[in-house]
């Protein structure tokens, strides 16, 4: 059985017993916030599935989850920032928040600390962050090793030549994943550079197939693209086709949902680097949930949900946790 394995029986199985008793504590349930993406972002829509899934229990034990998030990632690091202020005068009991851009954030990550208010890092920024910021642990991927292995990925497919896709810069996980896709480029024996573009172009389908189409047709060398959020690859893949070029630019890129997977089995797509964002949610909102109640915790330091690669050789069983709403 898998680490992941494991921590998700674990899990569950604190979940079904703390549920069983909860007539004792209904009245005095956590009250447990969590900070996310914005709501038409197919990747946090996982997340807050597994969030929400967690929060059963929660909800069973007379707490409550409650989602925040930006309406647009034109000013992330200020919105999300705000965010975790909001949380803290709505009097949230625990708190789970990405650590997107620290020199926006961590002030107000602070003032959740000198609250007194228990809080986990997840998503973004890893246990450096945690560490950093006094959180109790980092849950998710890290960020620099997904990207690296897109690189390396691609590069054993016989790249030369790569571009990462940065349509949020500034924020912290996204250049990381740029930085490893480059050095996993690098050490597999090719090249690679990033092409920032702006933030309004996260997630505009139209605005970043026409920005691969114009950067291929002016960089014919470059043989791979690799993508750092969902809507981001579609566009891409579209960017390619116009540029006439899809037989011969891999794509590989980070997170998938149904569309994403669909281009990779119709050949579209390379590989798609998973941090199993539904497990991001639903470990956080857990662990919380059990210390507040009853001053659990979980001894492993830094719980990982990623870097996997989903590609051909494992399309269909990764299609049928997309269809259910978990990968």
């Amino acid at each position: 059985m898998t680490h992941t394995k494991r921590m998700t029986v674990a899990l569950m199985s604190a979940a079904i017993l703390t549920a069983a008793g909860s007539a004792a504590v209904a009245q005095d349930g956590a009250n447990i916030f969590v900070i996310g993406g914005k709501p038409d972002d197919p990747f946090w829509s996982i997340v807050k599935r597994g969030a929400e899934d967690a929060g059963k229990v929660v909800e069973a034990q007379g707490g409550s989850v409650t989602w925040l998030g930006p309406q647009n990632y034109d000013n992330l690091g200020v919105d999300a920032a705000e965010l975790i202020r909001q949380a803290i005068d709505q009097g949230a009991e625990a708190i789970v928040a990405p650590d997107w851009v620290p020199e926006a954030m961590d002030p107000a990550f602070q003032a959740v600390k000198d609250a007194g208010i228990p809080f986990i890092v997840y998503n973004a920024g890893g246990i450096e962050a945690a560490d950093r910021l006094g959180a109790m642990n980092y849950v998710g991927a890290v960020d620099y090793k997904a990207g690296l292995a897109g690189g390396d990925y691609l590069a054993k497919a016989g790249s030369k030549s790569g571009v990462c896709i940065n349509s949020l810069p500034g924020a912290a996980n996204i250049e990381a994943y740029c930085q490893g896709f480059v050095d996993g480029m690098t050490q597999g024996g090719g090249t690679a550079e990033v092409l920032p573009l702006p933030a309004t172009a996260e997630g505009n389908v139209t605005a970043v197939a026409q920005a691969i189409k114009a950067y291929l047709l002016q960089h014919p060398e470059v043989d791979s693209v690799f993508t750092t959020a969902n809507l981001d690859a579609v566009g891409t893949v579209q960017g390619i086709a116009q540029a006439g070029k899809a037989d011969s630019v891999g794509v590989c890129g980070v997170n998938f949902d149904e569309a994403i997977l669909s281009q990779i089995q119709s050949g579209a797509q390379a590989c798609a680097i998973d941090q199993q964002g539904y497990q991001q949610g639903f470990y956080a909102v857990s662990i919380l949930n059990g210390y507040v109640n009853y001053g659990l915790s979980i001894p492993t330091r830094e719980i990982l949900t990623g870097p996997g690669v989903v590609d051909a050789t494992n399309i269909e069983a990764t299609m049928a946790g997309a269809q259910q709403g978990t990968r």
